[in-house]
């Protein structure tokens, strides 16, 4: 791919809400320059309220590492546990792609393991996988995608790397590296990747990208031009317990919220506020007609 102008196109419809979002329905909105909305949802209740608002893509994402378990890095969390998320997402959501983040060592040993991974993801009601990397996922791509599997890519910021990069720091920075990064996306999009995320890159360089690029680009840290978007769930309402990264934006402060409503809850059970007795259960009036005899019960201890 060469460095050109990004084409500019204008959407030529309002985002639509079909009934049950498919890869297909993703590579129209790409063609049609719909924007394509995507968040994190690691549980149930979450997944519940994300996938009623109409966004298109839920992503249980490895982040739940960090955001749920308490975790420094996503490179924690396992198999099993992103499994367990996935089935408790799966049972809320009716209308999304649902995409399952492929966790560090899962898929970086081998190709039969990763590809009886990816499979495990898929019975457990994922309908694509997402993985990290560039040039040296191409084959797993391509054996993915043989097995009737949807991938995903993911390039440019790859938190799964974060000790080879030396930290979460922007990539695509100079011209080997933008040049690194188009044959990387080119790679995957030849390999049968049905969609690739684009985080921590330059504006300009995922803009251009993205033009060239016939599968949709979902950014996080990568500017406007992308196809679409995606953040974490609990970066959205201030959640995470950390300073936000640049490209978050609160959309709510459910932090505070939970907060305050504990701390009324703690507040009202000292003084007894709470329960009232409209909160309590009462015996019936043909009981409390029998006369207090019946609440004389034996006593708990023998004194």
């Amino acid at each position: 791919m060469s460095l050109t102008q990004p084409r500019v196109v204008e959407p030529s419809s309002r985002c639509k809400f079909p009934s049950k979002i498919t890869v297909q329905i993703l590579q129209e909105r790409k063609r049609s320059a719909v924007p394509i909305s995507s968040l994190t949802a690691y549980d149930y209740p979450t997944a519940r309220l994300v996938d009623e608002a109409g966004i298109d893509m839920i992503l249980v994402g490895d982040s739940l590492a960090m955001a749920v378990l308490g975790h420094d890095d996503t490179l924690a969390i396992g198999m099993d546990e992103m499994l367990h998320h996935v089935k408790a997402v799966r049972r809320a959501v009716k209308h999304a792609l649902l995409v399952a983040d492929m966790p560090y060592g899962s898929y970086h040993v081998s190709g039969d393991e990763a590809v009886a991974n990816a499979l495990r993801f898929i019975k457990a009601g994922a309908e694509a996988v997402k993985l990290e990397g560039g040039g040296g996922r191409v084959a797993l791509v391509k054996r993915m995608t043989e097995a009737e599997i949807s991938v995903v890519g993911h390039l440019g910021l790859t938190p799964q790397s974060v000790h080879r990069m030396g930290g979460y720091k922007v990539q695509g920075k100079t011209r080997r590296a933008i040049e690194q990064l188009y044959a990387d996306a080119a790679a995957l999009q030849d390999a049968g990747a049905v969609a690739i995320v684009l985080e921590g890159v330059p504006r300009e360089v995922a803009a251009n990208l993205t033009a060239q690029l016939e599968i949709p680009t979902i950014g996080i840290g990568a500017g406007p031009d992308c196809d679409g978007q995606i953040l974490v769930f609990h970066d959205l309402f201030h959640m995470t317990f950390a300073p936000a990264a640049k490209f978050v934006r609160r959309f709510g402060d459910a932090a505070q919220m939970f907060r305050d409503g504990v701390e009324l809850f703690r507040q009202e059970v000292c003084t007894r506020e709470f329960p009232s007795d409209a909160e309590s259960y009462h015996l019936s009036a043909e009981v409390r007609e029998q006369g207090a005899g019946l609440l004389q019960l034996p006593k708990i201890r023998e004194e």
